[in-house]
């Protein structure tokens, strides 16, 4: 992919190839971008149950929670262009320090902060196995009830129908046919194997990606991770531009996206920033 697409940013470019870059700053931040330029944002933010993450403290209160998730969409919703779509990974609901309706909160507060709702999408991982928590067993006393599924949630910014871009789809007709279903049945990723506390499988984002967005369009994901939005932006011939605050992350997503590149033989056409 020639790289034909630069992004104007304040934030600290910290590894760019072709047309993916990565930055290292934070979400939160109004001023990190200046214009607006996102056309997919494929994105799965903290789930504030506690994970050990860099630079992110994932217990707040629930009323933080909700502000932080409140900033980082309206931060999102201001670089995103007319047409842009916002695919949000989110959990159904949690238990962890009182029964939360996490999907159904965000939902709203992205809609408060002007996104408009198109669809969710049920994700299931079929990870029930995994369950410890049953409150009163075999009792009517106070069970818990537990969803193995997660939510993608698809908002659009101000019209749903694109007009722009190459109008150039890469979809399948079997593709389309399966995942216009919103139930969305494949595993989860190994939070051992790719070393990152909570990094999604490769099949979310690539099928948002192809569902969503037309080849060569902006993917833009304001919790990079492990880096694996950018992964399958590059591989499906889209820009992708990712925001992670913690540097040890950034570094994994360098190392996967630079492994990627020699596995396709891919000419590696590097631009990084002076540290």
């Amino acid at each position: 992919m020639a790289k034909d697409f630069e992004i104007k940013a304040n934030a600290k470019l910290f590894f760019s190839m072709d047309d993916i870059y990565l930055f290292l700053g934070d979400a939160r931040d109004p001023h990190l971008f200046n214009e607006e330029f996102i056309d997919l944002i494929v994105t799965s933010p903290p789930y504030n149950v506690g994970l050990k993450y860099d630079s992110t403290n994932d217990e707040i209160s629930y009323k933080e929670y909700l502000e932080f998730s409140r900033v980082w969409m309206s931060n999102c919703y201001k670089w995103s262009k007319r047409s842009a779509r916002f695919c949000l990974n989110i959990p159904l609901d949690k238990n962890k320090g009182g029964q939360r309706s996490v999907g159904a909160d965000l939902t709203v507060i992205a809609q408060q902060v002007g996104w408009r709702y198109h669809a969710t999408i049920i994700w299931n991982e079929g990870n029930i196995s995994r369950r410890t928590a049953w409150g009163s067993w075999m009792s009517a006393s106070a069970p818990y009830v537990i969803a193995p599924v997660e939510l993608i949630v698809v908002f659009y910014k101000e019209k749903w129908k694109k007009s722009s871009g190459t109008r150039q789809s890469d979809i399948t007709r079997d593709e389309f046919l399966e995942w216009t279903n919103g139930l969305w049945t494949f595993s989860g990723e190994s939070k051992k194997k790719i070393g990152h506390p909570a990094p999604f499988p490769r099949e979310l984002p690539r099928r948002c990606i192809k569902l969503f967005s037309f080849v060569g369009d902006v993917v833009f994901d304001p919790f990079c991770g492990s880096g694996t939005t950018l992964i399958e932006a590059f591989v499906n011939k889209r820009k992708g531009v990712g925001v992670e605050i913690a540097p040890r992350y950034c570094q994994l997503a360098k190392q996967r996206l630079l492994s990627l590149t020699n596995l396709f033989n891919q000419p590696q056409r590097i631009f990084q920033s002076p540290s």
